[in-house]
């Protein structure tokens, strides 16, 4: 299948920043081929008017819990602590695979209409969130989140249940899902648990994704309890000698940022869950100085409270000047980069997407540029990060199949999916 992007602007995010107007675009099957002038000796089976669009890399959520969209809205209003402790872990220990199934087919369709076309998923019942990744036609790295218990038997289990996930999905629909081990955080893991946790990682040859220094308290207990702070605490463990998905890593010290240069530890921000539940501000800008790669994030849809990228984009930009009180600290490219580049980065597949580039994987999206709030176009990289709505995303391609066309769903019966994921909801608040 031979598909042509005809006369589009192209913002490629490759080694040039810079916005390409009027090119052309070949993707055969899974790949881009071809990117610049009209072959005539290619006959396309597929041409995509490209009139009035904008072409860039499908942006990357490089941390969340999307079955959470299920609790959208239930418990708001609350510090991290009581939020999970109260009201989440609570209503989470009544889930069913069915619960999840939906709750992620829900949060897809959201996040393909915003314009993403990759996400980094931590819950429970993966093996549905596998079956959604390959109905749905997105790319997906999901883990199954491991805290671990007073029962030696339950945490072997859940060891083992990872690396069934691993085993029966890494790899699957065609390479669009990958697999990390994920112990949830520090302080839901012990340091035994933790090398546990590592070492499947090595036997696995993958990456492992877990949330790091996300609050103050949690800095302060690992003080109280290690005598350092829970970054130096897992660099301390070797936890850091596999590649890291860090979530969050908010209250981190200089030393903490030298130890996640050191180590290429891949840090996802994540600025509307951490404004949401008042967690603080991560100093993205000391990080990205550094060297650090900085990804991008929404969190769950429970704690804020959508899967919008693009309004992570602009928070992104728009917090760190604030903070710093420095207007250039995080440019607009910088954002973009992070939801983009830095995205691909962190889930360790760099070579295959997060920029337009012939020999890439076909992860793209078509902004319309004709709406009013987007003119007079100035400048379009400004657009993305200070302007551009989720619900401008004209079309998206994943793995060179069109998955929505003129915001027309391809892959996903939308009202189905919403009276399941209401009747799901209703139902896991009233267990």
């Amino acid at each position: 299948m031979l598909t042509l992007i005809e006369g589009i602007k192209l913002l490629s995010m490759g080694s040039s920043k810079e916005i390409i107007n009027d090119t052309n675009i070949y993707i055969q099957d899974d790949k881009i081929v071809h990117i610049g002038d009209l072959k005539r000796e290619m006959n396309p089976d597929r041409i995509i008017d490209g009139k009035d669009k904008l072409a860039m890399p499908g942006l990357i959520n490089a941390h969340t819990h999307i079955s959470m969209s299920l609790m959208r809205n239930f418990a708001d209003d609350l510090p991290l602590q009581e939020w999970l402790t109260q009201k989440i872990w609570p209503v989470e220990s009544h889930l069913t695979a069915e619960d999840v199934y939906w709750g992620a087919m829900l949060s897809i369709v959201e996040m393909i209409q915003s314009g993403t076309t990759c996400f980094a998923d931590m819950y429970f019942f993966m093996d549905e969130v596998g079956r959604a990744i390959e109905e749905s036609g997105i790319r997906g790295m999901i883990s199954r989140g491991i805290t671990e218990e007073d029962d030696e038997e339950k945490n072997e289990e859940k060891i083992k249940d990872t690396r069934n996930l691993y085993n029966n999905w890494n790899g699957k629909a065609d390479g669009r899902i990958k697999v990390f081990v994920a112990p949830h955080a520090p302080y839901t893991c012990g340091i035994g648990f933790l090398e546990k946790a590592l070492n499947l990682a090595k036997e696995l040859n993958t990456a492992i994704h877990i949330h790091l220094s996300e609050t103050k308290r949690e800095v302060d207990d690992s003080l109280r309890i290690y005598g350092k702070s829970p970054i130096k605490h897992v660099y301390d463990i070797g936890l850091f000698d596999v590649p890291i998905l860090a979530a969050h890593c908010v209250h981190v010290s200089p030393e903490d940022i030298e130890i996640l240069k050191e180590k290429n530890v891949n840090v996802v921000n994540n600025p509307g869950s951490n404004l949401k539940l008042a967690s603080g501000f991560a100093p993205v800008v000391d990080m990205l100085k550094a060297g650090v790669n900085v990804a991008l994030g929404t969190d769950g849809s429970s704690s804020n409270n959508n899967l919008n990228m693009f309004e992570e984009i602009n928070l992104a930009a728009i917090i760190n000047k604030g903070i710093t009180g420095i207007a250039t600290a995080v440019p607009a490219i910088k954002a973009v980069e992070m939801a983009t580049v830095n995205g691909a980065k962190s889930l360790l597949w760099e070579n295959e997407i997060g920029t337009i580039e012939a020999g890439k994987k076909a992860d793209i999206i078509l902004i319309d540029m004709d709406k009013p709030h987007l003119y007079p176009i100035h400048d379009i990289i400004s657009s993305l990060a200070y302007t551009v709505q989720g619900s401008d995303v004209d079309t998206v391609i994943v793995n060179g199949k069109v998955i929505m066309e003129k915001r027309e769903m391809k892959t996903m019966d939308v009202e189905k999916i919403k009276y399941n994921a209401e009747k799901s909801a209703e139902s896991l608040i009233r267990r």
